[in-house]
């Protein structure tokens, strides 16, 4: 039964980050059911899990196919970031109100483009921008190799700024602070 404590402890380390890649991957914010169902095929599936793993990386793992399985028994597979970024990554100058507007327009285009784009780029950008995974951890969570997840973020990353100038259409909005280099 220590396996049950060891992954007691991973709730209280890593629990945030699932609910977080859930509510990202799933677009909704009701997804308490789904941790809960993440931790306890984990008790279940302990045997499994290597132990020259990452637990968060398996707990991930374990995230995205409990979701997959669900949205392929309703045979819909849908996706929402939930506040892009979560605001966490820029700071914000709340005696600038302008600058305030212009940062919710902006992560707003964001959200719309990334909305634009296919599940594979989708996937790969909540992972590696808002999770903050590296490539490798990514690669594990997704299921792919290391090249893929690379090849595939600088795809995503292209696309999405493809995707916020035909938003804009001319209109003069400078994204780069926002956006991967």
């Amino acid at each position: 039964m220590a396996h049950i404590s060891q992954i007691e402890n991973w709730f209280y380390e890593y629990g945030d980050d699932v609910y977080s890649f859930l509510i990202y991957y799933t677009g909704s914010i009701d997804v308490d059911d789904y941790v809960q169902e993440v931790f306890l095929k984990a008790i279940r599936s302990f045997h499994t899990f290597e132990e020259r793993s990452n637990p968060k990386t398996w707990l991930l793992s374990i995230a995205r196919n409990l979701v997959i399985d669900k949205n392929r028994r309703k045979r819909l597979i849908k996706f929402q970031p939930f506040d892009l970024l979560g605001k966490r990554h820029i700071q914000i100058d709340q005696s600038n109100p302008e600058r305030t507007l212009l940062l919710d327009e902006v992560l707003s285009d964001i959200h719309d483009a990334i909305l634009r784009l296919k599940q594979s780029y989708k996937e790969v950008l909540v992972s590696r921008l808002i999770l903050e995974l590296s490539v490798e951890e990514t690669a594990i969570v997704l299921g792919w190799s290391t090249n893929k997840v690379s090849l595939t973020y600088h795809r995503a990353v292209k696309a999405l700024q493809k995707n916020l100038n035909s938003i804009n259409k001319g209109e003069e909005k400078d994204y780069e602070e926002y956006l991967p280099k």
